[in-house]
């Protein structure tokens, strides 16, 4: 592959402490000439899901003048699903939910759907990594946002790919989202979970199946975990929590 079909590879990820409460954002840029820009920045009072919207739209700010095909990796669901087809239909329904409620984080939705336009139609491409299982793109840009969430100093990286520490090109080969459970179950009648819901230090995380939850928690002192059966139980089970229930 010639250096000029090579994508501008990107990391981005976000954290509350709290949510709400103080956060940050970060993100690792790779250009196609060898090239490694890390980039932070923090929010006072903030939630996850603002976090990790905060980190896509600063990079594309970033990058506005820079042409090119971009390859985003992100472990949040949140932003995937909500750029790639929940977006539409809160427009269509003028920035309301399916239930009727105002779409959460609407200002931050608006500024990455009109950043993701400019780059035209395949300029981006979205990939979901699962976080905190090693890959070292997301595992640095996790370090990123943790230390400005929590006012830690963190050194950010500016200069050759050959310099840079991290193994940023060691991609995972699967970066589909997780496909939801479905809505029942044939053989025995019964509903079939919505989600499962864990909480690890502060950081709140949805899971598709209940191995990938209990892998999450398992062993980690003062974690929590629950199967929700809907979106609207989802929402309860964050709001007893004191966290914040995701849109869509």
């Amino acid at each position: 592959m010639s250096t000029s079909e090579q994508p501008i590879v990107v990391f981005t990820d976000g954290a509350a402490k709290g949510n709400p409460g103080p956060g940050g954002w970060g993100a690792v840029i790779l250009t196609p000439d060898g090239r490694v820009t890390e980039l932070g920045g923090r929010s006072p009072h903030t939630t996850n899901n603002q976090m990790e919207l905060t980190g896509p739209i600063e990079v594309l700010m970033r990058l506005r003048r820079t042409p090119g095909a971009l390859a985003i990796y992100t472990d949040s669901t949140y932003v995937i699903r909500g750029i790639r087809e929940w977006i539409w239909a809160w427009r269509k329904r003028n920035w309301k939910t399916a239930q009727g409620g105002d779409v959460l984080n609407r200002e931050l939705w608006e500024r990455l759907g009109a950043l993701v336009a400019e780059r035209g139609t395949g300029g981006i491409e979205w990939h979901y990594v699962r976080g905190h299982t090693g890959i070292p793109g997301n595992e640095r840009v996790d370090e990123i946002a943790d230390a400005f969430a929590l006012e830690r100093r963190v050194t950010l990286y500016d200069g050759p790919l050959i310099r840079y520490p991290i193994p940023l090109l060691d991609l995972p080969e699967d970066t589909s989202v997780p496909k939801r459970p479905a809505g029942s179950s044939s053989r025995k009648g019964k509903t079939a979970p919505y989600s499962y819901l864990s909480v690890v230090d502060d950081q709140v995380m949805r899971h598709a199946t209940w191995a990938e939850c209990e892998r999450r928690v398992k062993g980690r002192s003062g974690a929590r975990f629950k199967k929700a059966m809907s979106a609207d139980d989802e929402r309860a089970i964050l709001r007893a929590w004191g966290l914040e229930a995701p849109d869509g």
